[in-house]
Formats: structure tokens, C-alpha cells, sequence
């Protein structure tokens, strides 16, 4: 489960400041739970780690035994913002990172970029692999993903035919209309359905996350239980409730004290994408009507040789959210030198992991110190059932803070307008108004 420590705020925060933001995020927690708050009709990722039936996973377990059988050895997902960040979270935490497992495809992404660079780099490996794909996409239209799977979709017809390149293609997707549903029904894709009561952002125990977690070799049952017990934990309506704590702590320094940007820390590099996840999670659903923490991200202690100078010493406009792992997986020792030039025998007998440990409490103190608060989160060990955990934990806790800021948490009406412009600079048909508009200003 999720822990939290406050402690690395308390001299920067007033008791009774606190106490107020505690009972403000107490109430957008009944709101929350009442279901009666704006964008209600999105709150079905609550309930997926309780309701996800065990056909769901059955069926995304045909898909990787077929492929298997097949002898596919690469799967390219294609997906952009919540059709992706939430799989390759998983996958970048669970997976090693160097060294494929015998049977078990390498996933790698598309479609989150229009760089003509990437995607012939990912075509270069598709055609040294056997390969099959994934495509997710509510409507099918979505130029990144679309301009990518018209690409990967052409090739595997060339390469295998149209009969088999439909057995090696999944669609998720709506369940009824759109043009990738379209598609998918005309050609026999296998398909999966998008919920409509799921936000993008919020979709990593959907089919969107489960599918490729599954074809990764990652025990997604083991994923939904994390995420079924941290649910259990945070329903219960209470001033200990971790993610309460986190909302109202948040929501203090920036509307009190002036945080106006969030960095979320990891000691552990395996939570890269962790932190992409959660800043698309907390920019999309609280940046709105001139609102919002600014979500960062840094990895320890990797970013303190980059990003270090300026968190210790620089405008003191931030707080760090520190997601601590308390368990290492694996187990290195460091080794004595008889010459010692490195003058590191003082270590010799220790885990890396200790270095790690005292690395990370050294930094905690510099940066109280520096002026910058720091909240702590703590889960046991990076694995299936934690990370499950902090996936519901953070979703949870997004949807309390951002009625505590007065925003929806489940729209994004600001994402569209660079959409327009690019349609207009693309001239797409339609847009001949908005190109002229624009030429102007160009």
C-alpha cells in the first residue's frame, strides 16, 4: 500500500493552515465518492480494479498466445497521451531493461510523435522482426496515431498479406462507431473497447493498459489486486487517508505559500515513465481556467549532476513529491580494492541500494534546508501489486485535488486548439478559413 509522510513540510506549513485544506479535500472527497461532481460521468476507472472480469484477460491472454504461436517477436503500440504513457509505465517498471525474456515480444511505441525520424527508426526494426501491432484510438482520427498506423498497416499488408496482417493487428477502440471501429469490422481486426466512462488518463487498467502489459509477460491479475486493495485503503473517508493528505497538502502550498510546481522524484530510474504518466494525469485534469500545480519530474540521483543547482538554490516556487521504494528487487555489493584509488573501500561490504537510501535522506535534508518542502510516498517494492497501488492511488488522489482547486479532473478542452492550427497549417478540408487566418499570422 501507499504511505504517506508529511513531515518534510511541517516548517514550512501552519497546523491550522493544514486543517483547513484537510477539511476542504474531505469534502471533495464526498464529492468525489457521490459521484454528483462535475465530469461524473467519467468515473468509471473507480470501479475497474473490482469489476475487470477475467474474461478481459482471457481474451488478452489468446492474443499473446496466438502471437506466440505465430512467432511474433515485436509489437509495436500505437497510441498517444493516455493510449500509451500508462503501458509503458508498466512495462519500463517491470520489464528488465537490457535483456528480453525468451518468448516474451519486445514492445516498443508510435504514434505519440510526428517525427519522421521515429518512425523510420521503428520501421527499420519492424522489418528485421516478426512483428504485429497494437492500435488504440477512441476515434480512429487522432492525426499521431492514425499517421502511424497508416504506415505500420501498409507494411504488414505488404509483408504478410491482408489475411494474416489482419491476424496480427488488435484494435482498441469504441465500441460502436468511429473510424478505426470502422475499419476493424471491415478487415476482421481482433478489437477491444475503450469504456466511455474512461478518460484517456485515466485508462491504464482498461483494455488500453492491459492488452500490452499482458503481451509484455507483466501479471496484470497481480497489477488490479494492488490496485483493488490501495482502492479499499483510500474509500475510507478519513484524516489519515493517504491520498486526503496528499490532496490537501498540495492544494496548501500552492494556493497558501506560493508552490506553483510539483516535482515528482524517484530514486529509482525504473519510474521514469511513472513520471510521465502522472504529469500527463495531474497537468491535463488540473490545468485549467488559469489554474494548477506545474507537474515536474526529475530521477535521482541521476538529475542531481543537471537539475540539482537549481532545485537547492533556485526561485522557490516548488515542492517535491518523493516516491520512496523501500525494498530493493536485486541485491549488489560493493567490493574492497587493495589499492583504493577510487577510495571507496569505506563502502566496501554495502548494498548499492544503501548508498541509494542514504543519497536520497542527504538530499531530503539539503532541500528542506534550500527551501523546498517535500512530501514522501513510500510503497514496499517495484512490482506488479505496488506499482497497481500507486496507479489507483494517484488517480484517486487527482480526482480530490482538483475538486478541491474547483476544476473538472476529466476534461481537457484546452488540447484542442493546437490541433486546429496544425489541421489549418495541414490544410485539411474544412479548415480553408482558419489556413488564411493563420497565413496572417505567420
Amino acid at each position: 500500500m501507499v504511505k504517506i509522510d508529511l513531515g518534510g513540510c511541517s516548517s514550512f506549513v501552519k497546523d491550522a493552515d493544514y486543517i483547513e485544506f484537510e477539511k476542504k479535500a474531505l469534502e471533495a472527497f464526498d464529492t468525489l465518492q457521490a459521484e454528483n461532481g462535475a465530469g461524473n460521468d467519467f468515473l468509471g476507472w473507480k470501479d475497474l480494479p473490482v469489476d475487470t472480469p477475467e474474461s478481459l484477460i482471457s481474451d488478452c491472454e489468446a492474443v499473446r498466445d496466438d502471437w506466440k504461436a505465430r512467432g511474433v517477436d515485436l509489437v509495436i503500440v500505437i497510441g498517444i497521451g493516455g493510449s500509451y504513457l500508462g503501458a509503458r509505465c508498466a512495462i519500463e517498471a517491470l520489464s528488465h531493461p537490457f535483456i528480453r525474456k525468451d518468448g516474451v515480444p519486445q514492445i516498443v511505441f508510435a504514434g505519440n510523435n510526428l517525427s519522421e525520424d521515429y518512425i523510420a527508426d521503428v520501421m527499420d526494426l519492424a522489418r528485421e522482426r516478426n512483428t504485429a501491432c497494437v492500435v488504440i484510438s477512441k476515434s480512429g482520427t487522432t492525426t499521431e496515431p492514425a499517421v502511424a498506423f497508416r504506415i505500420v498497416k501498409s507494411y504488414l499488408e505488404e509483408r504478410y498479406g491482408a489475411a494474416e496482417a489482419a491476424c496480427r493487428i488488435v484494435a482498441i477502440t469504441d465500441a460502436v462507431k468511429g473510424a478505426l471501429k470502422t475499419l476493424a469490422t471491415q478487415e476482421g481486426y481482433r478489437t477491444f473497447v475503450v469504456p466511455d466512462n474512461v478518460g484517456g488518463r485515466y485508462s491504464v487498467l482498461t483494455p488500453v493498459g492491459i492488452l500490452p502489459i499482458v503481451l509484455a509477460g507483466i501479471d496484470i491479475r497481480a497489477m488490479l489486486k494492488g490496485a483493488a486493495d490501495e482502492r479499499a485503503e483510500v474509500y475510507s473517508r478519513s484524516s489519515d487517508n493517504a491520498a486526503v493528505k496528499y490532496a490537501a497538502m498540495r492544494n496548501l502550498l500552492y494556493s497558501a505559500y506560493g508552490k506553483k510546481v510539483e516535482i515528482l522524484v524517484s530514486f529509482n530510474p525504473r519510474f521514469q515513465y511513472l513520471c510521465e504518466w502522472w504529469k500527463q494525469l495531474y497537468g491535463e485534469s488540473e490545468g485549467k481556467e488559469g489554474k494548477g500545480i506545474y507537474p515536474a519530474s526529475v530521477i535521482f540521483t541521476t538529475d542531481l549532476h543537471s537539475m540539482g543547482q537549481f532545485i537547492q538554490e533556485g526561485d522557490r516556487v516548488m515542492f517535491e513529491t518523493v516516491v520512496n521504494v523501500e525494498n530493493a528487487r536485486r541485491s549488489v555489493v560493493i567490493g574492497s580494492d587493495t589499492q583504493n584509488l577510487d577510495q571507496l573501500n569505506y563502502l566496501a561490504g554495502k548494498h548499492v541500494e544503501h548508498c541509494n537510501a542514504m543519497a536520497q535522506l542527504g538530499t531530503k535534508l539539503a532541500h528542506i534546508d534550500g527551501g523546498v518542502p517535500q512530501i514522501g510516498l513510500s510503497i514496499d517494492k517495484v512490482d506488479e501489486y505496488n506499482l497497481g497501488a500507486l496507479f489507483f492511488f494517484f488517480e484517486f488522489a487527482c480526482g480530490i485535488s482538483a475538486y478541491v482547486l474547483g476544476i473538472n479532473p476529466f476534461n481537457q478542452p484546452g488540447v484542442e486548439a493546437y490541433k486546429k492550427n496544425m489541421f489549418a497549417l495541414l490544410r485539411k478540408p474544412g479548415f480553408e478559413k482558419q489556413t488564411e487566418e493563420i497565413l496572417k499570422r505567420i
